[in-house]
């Protein structure tokens, strides 16, 4: 047994890697990359085996917001020449949903940029939500920034099932991406969400310049937190943003991360999520090895690969799209029909 296929057997019994075991992963030589994979795979197929899920996003709200993210293209301190406009309407938000069950996605994920959501916002948003609910099976997530209790309960209340608010970084580290919220503000709307019975999508990004042992001690925090999902993103620089330069990442790099994660989180869901056609390259296919969750049909400001692409992809590594879908609500069953259950 090598010493790379023991970390795939400590990860099954639920054993945390050490620092220096988690250091290995990321920095194993790239010579041994397959290696690598493969032992990540062994884990991700214990739990998901060859099933991979999809999620689409809307972004229903762009540009105009008042945080400082260097790696954000909506941020205050970024010129990017984005599209930039408010709320979409509910029509807009319930259009983008049926869409994302056309694409085979198991949950569509709306966003909205700003700090904190307005009330009237989170009133505009959870009507949208009952109204999808009643007509398309399918799972919903929604990104509004920082969230108070009572806005959390309230898309709670209208049917929303997820929250993503990702950590992005080590809680050393954040300062230097952004300083107009802190690493706390965050773990606090994640505690909102989760008080509301919300379940909790959370990850990071990789290539901010971050060391190695942010990375680590990212991967640590979200193991406190649980996420039931973790986007693990890849920086995309974007003209006009403070990180337009960073240095470029590499596709073993990437690949080496999500095995990081993979082993230090092996019962839960990680999506190759932001950045990754700019940053796989050719070798996206590898990491679905270590990943079971992947975006369709592009992000927030940046196109992506497109679902009939993604679909071929994943028949090709002989995987299968999975889907779970929820029920339609009640009141929404044709008279005599049962409601939609939930399919594979």
């Amino acid at each position: 047994m090598t010493e790379l296929s023991r970390l795939a057997e400590k990860a099954l019994r639920d054993e945390p890697l050490t620092h220096e075991e988690s250091l290995a992963v990321l920095q194993t030589p790239d010579s041994r990359l397959l290696e690598l994979l493969q032992a990540a795979f062994t884990v991700r197929e214990r739990y998901f085996g060859k099933t991979v899920r999809l999620q689409m996003l809307l972004n229903a709200k762009s540009g105009a917001c008042q945080e400082d993210c260097g790696y954000c293209s909506q941020s205050s301190v970024s010129k990017a020449p984005i599209e930039r406009y408010g709320l979409l309407p509910q029509e807009q938000m319930i259009t983008g949903a049926r869409r994302a069950a056309a694409a085979k996605a198991q949950r569509y994920c709306i966003v909205i940029s700003g700090r904190s959501p307005l009330d009237r916002d989170i009133a505009e948003i959870a009507s949208a939500v009952r109204s999808i609910k009643q007509e398309v099976p399918i799972q919903i997530c929604c990104s509004l920034g920082l969230l108070s209790e009572h806005q959390a309960k309230d898309l709670k209340a209208a049917g929303v099932d997820r929250i993503n608010h990702n950590l992005n970084t080590s809680e050393a580290y954040h300062p230097e991406i952004c300083t107009t919220h802190t690493f706390q503000d965050r773990l606090a709307t994640i505690r909102h969400a989760r008080t509301a019975g919300l379940e909790i999508c959370s990850g990071g990004i990789v290539g901010m310049g971050e060391s190695d042992e942010d990375l680590i001690d990212l991967a640590l925090a979200l193991r406190d937190v649980k996420p039931d999902s973790i986007p693990i993103n890849t920086l995309h620089p974007a003209s006009g943003t403070p990180m337009e330069h960073a240095a470029p990442l590499t596709p073993q790099r990437c690949l080496k991360a999500l095995c990081l994660f993979r082993f230090l989180h092996p019962r839960t869901e990680i999506r190759i999520a932001g950045g990754r056609e700019h940053n796989l390259r050719s070798l996206q296919p590898l990491a679905l090895y270590p990943a079971d969750s992947v975006f369709v049909n592009g992000y927030l400001t940046t196109p992506g690969q497109p679902a009939a692409e993604v679909w071929r992809m994943i028949e090709d590594l002989g995987f299968e799209i999975q889907v779970d879908a929820l029920p339609l609500t009640q009141d929404a069953a044709p008279a005599g029909e049962p409601a939609v259950g939930r399919h594979s």
